[in-house]
């Protein structure tokens, strides 16, 4: 890991993070915040007081509060237009933060400024790694053991990112037209296609409680949209980089599966898969697949 001692210091990133009913998550996370001065916090609309949370907990934080749930590319794509400091960390809300580990990635992106991403090991909160990397997988299919050294990869999860905000206006931002799922894929993709790096570094650990940043009133309707959301950006995904026949016969695999499947779930006490499952039933028929 690289010496704390030669860091840069925290002006220099802007930490940016997308909430929806995310105010269970800002206590904890504000602690960790106390050091960044500069916070863009991107609201899309949630009824669970989380902007007043973000102002007791954040305080020095700037809140973008939007009327409507505006999905999580543009609403990320909002504070980074915002943004005048040379990196951004895009960070989960649900994602554990540190100043010494960020430090630590920042020393990493100012010696390789040609790099558009800086990534940590992201870990669960058993504290077993995650594998939150992997190459493209229009590509080739990664196999092997996780990382154990600083490495160039294809993809790297969403949940933190750090990116040079010069190479990055190169690259462009998220695609808006994915509202949840597969943006950051998407991101990657065109980082990768550009010739970038995006750096891994292993040394580096955050904790993720993946799936933790969203609590509300109607956890069933937060499960039907996971699986709308997901299952209709799988396929503008393909659409996208595959090929549009390739992605209506994936359309119909998986909405025939769903179908198939949910009989099964009705009878078993799953209400949560039954709710993905309509979702995802409800987001695939009768879509018309657009690149």
């Amino acid at each position: 890991m690289p010496d704390v001692a030669a860091q840069p210091d925290l002006s220099r990133v802007t930490v940016v993070i997308v909430t929806f009913n995310s105010a269970h998550c800002l206590p904890e996370l504000g602690a960790g915040l106390a050091e960044f001065p500069q916070v863009i916090v991107v609201d899309n609309a949630s009824d669970d007081g989380t902007p007043a949370a973000v102002r007791h907990n954040i305080p020095q934080a700037q809140i973008i509060a939007n009327p409507h749930n505006l999905g999580f590319g543009a609403a990320n794509n909002l504070a980074l237009r915002a943004a005048v400091t040379p990196f951004c960390l895009l960070l989960n809300p649900d994602c554990e933060v540190r100043a010494d580990k960020i430090r630590a990635l920042l020393a990493v992106a100012c010696d390789h400024p040609d790099a558009a991403m800086v990534v940590p090991q992201l870990l669960r909160a058993s504290g077993e790694r995650e594998i939150n990397y992997r190459w493209p997988a229009t590509q080739w299919r990664s196999r092997g053991p996780g990382a154990d050294g600083p490495c160039c990869v294809g993809f790297a999860c969403g949940a933190a990112w750090l990116l040079n905000m010069q190479v990055m206006q190169e690259v462009g931002f998220f695609d808006e037209g994915f509202f949840l799922y597969y943006e950051d894929d998407d991101l990657c993709q065109r980082i990768f296609a550009r010739r970038k790096a995006i750096l891994l570094v292993p040394d580096v650990q955050l904790v993720h409680a993946s799936r933790g940043s969203v609590r509300g009133a109607s956890p069933w309707r937060s499960e039907y949209l996971r699986g709308f959301h997901h299952a209709r950006s799988k396929v503008r995904f393909t659409a996208k980089y595959e090929t549009r026949a390739a992605a209506e016969k994936l359309r119909r695999r998986v909405l025939v599966l769903a179908v198939l499947a949910m009989p099964l779930r009705l009878l078993l006490p799953a209400p949560r898969q039954v709710a993905r499952l309509a979702g995802r039933i409800a987001g695939l028929w009768g879509l018309s697949v657009q690149a």
